[in-house]
């Protein structure tokens, strides 16, 4: 009997176990997750776990952030550090289809993945700061450039992650028994909002490495990412805030009147 019916398997059972992707990013929908898949289906038959696959994801991750701080603007570095983070992206949601091949995650496993996430965001940012300073090749301005990148984006994670925590641990004493339901957006918002994200998407940042060798037009696709994420954030930020004060209004089961 040869393996490949038993890959064939996975990723079909892979496929029926996906998440919703109405409002998920371009780059996710289209690339991202499809690659994931065929990963998980791969770790899946070599009896890889979900934190195995999460120290892959890290391994390329930082091998491509490493690649960007050491070496500076060109297309070799550039080829070589996108393709390292786009694997490294793909293996990061890889592990988490894995874990729902297997029939779920683990609280370590989720843990170890936002600590592997966190320390990405921070880390690339600050390669793209070394290596526009070492080289001198973008203008000074562009130096701000990373360092609000980072800001904006760790605030934006953990804005998002500590919102959904709150909420679902305020759902878990107000309503027993339910499931948690997040949030979700009709069609035709979902595929707005879809679009409006594109400039988010951290796929599309691992992309734009692939252009490091023209320092100007990776330095303005760069700029523009990362002024949208400071505004994203700051618009964001008070509608989090707004959701988790009305969640903490909100009586639970044994605050509630009897009958």
């Amino acid at each position: 009997m040869t393996s490949e019916p038993h890959f064939r398997e996975s990723y079909r059972r892979l496929r029926l176990a996906q998440k919703s992707s109405v409002a998920a990013p371009l780059y996710s929908k289209l690339v991202n997750r499809p690659l994931g898949r065929v990963f998980a289906a791969f770790a899946h038959q070599v009896g890889l776990t979900p934190n195995a696959v999460t120290a892959v994801s890290a391994l390329f991750t930082f091998a491509g952030i490493i690649t960007i701080a050491v070496t500076g603007p060109g297309w070799l570095p550039g080829v070589a550090a996108g393709i390292l983070l786009v694997l490294g992206y793909a293996l990061d949601s890889a592990d988490g289809q894995l874990a729902r091949l297997r029939g779920g995650g683990s609280l370590d496993g989720e843990w170890l993945d936002h600590v592997v996430d966190s320390v990405k965001i921070s880390s690339i940012h600050m390669a793209v700061l070394i290596a526009a300073f070492r080289s001198g090749l973008a203008p000074e301005w562009f130096l701000l450039m990373p360092i609000a990148f980072a800001i904006a984006q760790n605030v934006n994670f953990f804005g998002m992650i500590m919102t959904d925590l709150v909420l679902r641990e305020r759902h878990a004493r107000t309503a027993p028994g339910e499931p948690y339901r997040a949030e979700r957006f009709g069609t035709q918002a979902a595929t707005l909002v879809t679009i409006l994200r594109i400039p988010l998407d951290y796929g599309f940042l691992c992309v734009a490495f692939f252009f490091l060798g023209v320092p100007w037009l990776f330095a303005g696709i760069y700029s523009v990412m990362a002024l949208s994420m400071v505004v994203y954030t700051l618009l964001a930020s008070p509608r989090w805030f707004r959701l988790v004060r009305a969640a903490g209004k909100q009586p639970t089961a044994q605050e509630r009147p009897a009958g």
